[in-house]
């Protein structure tokens, strides 16, 4: 793990490209062999403006957005199809980073969702079918009756289709800020936003 007195972030080390950026810190973060490095906080609002943040796990990116999976029936997809913009906040302690992005969201393609799908585990694939996410349930045993019934469907074949209510969304900054901690919290803030074709960077004070 690079020590605390390399952990800088300059203009002059910065691409102008806040994705390229993103890029060097996420696996910075995966060589440290930190916990969860994809994790990040999701957040979204409600109809009424209230909002709500969980956390989920990145499930790849590219410079068209980061993309996650969920299932369509729960509360953060309905809140999506009300209000389609997003945050999301990685923060990584040990390297003292924190990545904070902003932007619209869209649909994954059913070819998008298909292809992650079958990559998932087979214990995740039949859970996808058994849970109704964001549902009031009586109790557990419903969510291991529902399981149990899914697993003698899927018994005879490897092939777990995925339901038409799990897929996932891509979350298209307009916004990033690159958090770098810095002593006597003097910290390093660069914001980009996006202008036209290209990316406004700029220095915020801590």
């Amino acid at each position: 793990m690079p020590s605390q007195d390399k952990l800088v972030l300059l203009e002059t080390d910065a691409p102008d490209n806040p994705f390229a950026l993103f890029s060097q810190w996420y696996l910075a973060a995966e060589a440290a062999e930190l916990p969860e490095p994809s994790a990040m906080t999701l957040c979204t609002a409600s109809h009424d403006g209230f909002p709500h943040g969980r956390m989920v796990l990145l499930r790849g990116f590219d410079e068209r957005g980061f993309n996650f999976y969920t299932n369509y029936q729960s509360l953060k997809a309905e809140q999506i199809a009300a209000n389609p913009r997003a945050a999301l906040v990685f923060f990584w302690a040990p390297l003292m980073r924190q990545v904070r992005i902003e932007g619209q969201v869209e649909v994954l393609t059913a070819e998008e969702s298909d292809a992650y799908f079958k990559t998932r585990p087979r214990g995740h694939r039949l859970g996808a079918h058994a849970s109704p996410q964001s549902q009031v349930i009586a109790d557990r045993s419903i969510l291991e009756d529902r399981l149990d019934e899914v697993t003698k469907r899927f018994a005879d074949t490897e092939d777990v289709p995925r339901p038409s209510h799990w897929g996932g969304y891509r979350v298209m900054p307009l916004r990033f800020e690159f958090w770098q901690g810095r002593e006597n919290r003097l910290h390093d803030r660069l914001r980009y936003t996006h202008a036209g074709i290209g990316w406004l960077r700029e220095r915020l004070a801590p």
